[in-house]
């Protein structure tokens, strides 16, 4: 079906905001709200502008990257409402790594050709600066080239603490011994009223915000993230994503920006009454694929599916929705599995690329900032 042909069936003012879009023109937050209701054949006509926009941007190029996850430890005393995989000190399952076993990952990341190692771990009060910096130089000791995307904006205002330090100074000392990037976690939804319920005790909106932007300043680029379907509303999903938005105007700092549901079974959020969730199925996960291409259409290039939240098939789906990225090899993931993910912790890139192939796509091998290593 042409383009006229799905326009001609749908609302004007959907049309207007879909045109307007296809023309390269920013979409307002009140517009990106309408798109994330649409229902039908309005729904197929969203779909069709963000694929035909990703196509512009990356023909029918799907990217991915050979890593490796590495949870240092699971200790942590944030008490974040939608995490499983933290555990207290005392706890017969909680463990913190050593230098040395965090070596051997490494080590066996580089056999396996990873070309990033992404490290993050609980907020662990039995830690001290040194230990952050001491996981740096044991990475860039085993191989220099290995790009380490490491450490969330709650994790780096925490090691500012210990270090006793402005979090720019912070970030300079991290980069200085061999931080390359940093993951835009930790942002859940970045709405106080929200994060009063689910993350309480984590960094606000407006400290998040000023920790990315100091990122960006020293240098160190970030992904940016959303963790959605839970108690948020249609408009708190806009607001973050308009956050985003603000701050790449600015900076120019983000790769990538990555969609990830939130897993229900097993957090103690799934469980408080007070607050219903509102969990995200399908095609609204498919959505919001396309309403962010869309939004961030001239700023954000690189839109990522997680096929560990989603399955590989509903995130093979996504491949026409907007998406140009299928993540990484990951090799071991805990923090979704922990929450009931079912999902597994490590696809191959054989198995990725014939996932990509089927979509209809291109596969290639890129690196953590989106330079593409190879072809298939």
């Amino acid at each position: 079906m042409i383009a006229s042909q799905i326009f001609n069936q749908i609302k004007t003012e959907t049309k207007k905001i879909l045109k307007k879009a296809l023309s390269n023109k920013e979409i307002s937050s009140e517009e990106a709200l309408k798109l994330l209701k649409v229902h039908g054949k309005e729904f197929f006509a969203l779909r069709y502008v963000a694929d035909q926009i990703c196509y512009e941007k990356k023909r029918d190029i799907v990217t991915f990257i050979i890593n490796r996850n590495i949870n240092f430890t699971n200790i942590c005393f944030q008490g974040c409402k939608f995490c499983s995989f933290s555990l207290p000190a005392n706890h017969e399952d909680a463990f913190l790594l050593s230098i040395e076993e965090i070596r051997k990952k490494v080590i066996e990341a580089k056999n396996f050709n990873c070309t990033e190692v992404c490290i993050q771990g609980g907020i662990n009060p039995q830690l001290k600066f040194d230990y952050y910096l001491e996981i740096i130089k044991a990475v860039k000791k085993i191989d220099p080239k290995i790009h380490i995307h490491a450490f969330s904006p709650q994790e780096v205002f925490y090691m500012s603490k210990l270090y006793g330090d402005t979090v720019e100074n912070t970030l300079k000392e991290l980069k200085k011994s061999g931080l390359d990037s940093i993951p835009g976690t930790a942002a859940e939804i970045l709405v106080d009223k929200v994060r009063k319920v689910i993350c309480p005790n984590k960094v606000s909106t407006s400290q998040w915000i000023d920790i990315i932007k100091l990122a960006h300043k020293t240098g160190i680029r970030t992904t940016s993230t959303i963790m959605y379907g839970h108690i948020e509303t249609l408009s708190d999903r806009i607001k973050h994503l308009e956050i985003l938005r603000e701050i790449q105007k600015k900076t120019n700092g983000f790769t990538e920006f990555v969609s990830l549901p939130f897993v229900k079974e097993k957090p103690i959020l799934s469980k408080l009454t007070d607050y219903p969730l509102k969990p995200s199925y399908g095609m609204e996960d498919l959505k919001l694929f396309c309403v962010a291409r869309l939004f961030f259409n001239n700023y954000i290039d690189n839109i990522q599916c997680s096929w560990v939240k989603l399955g590989p098939k509903l995130a093979q789906v996504s491949l026409n929705y907007g998406v140009n990225d299928f993540s990484g090899t990951l090799m071991e993931e805990n923090i979704s599995k922990s929450a009931g993910a079912e999902f597994g912790e490590y696809l191959p890139p054989d198995e990725i690329i014939e996932i990509i192939k089927a979509a209809g796509k291109r596969p290639a091998q890129r690196d953590t900032l989106y330079n593409i290593m190879r072809y298939y």
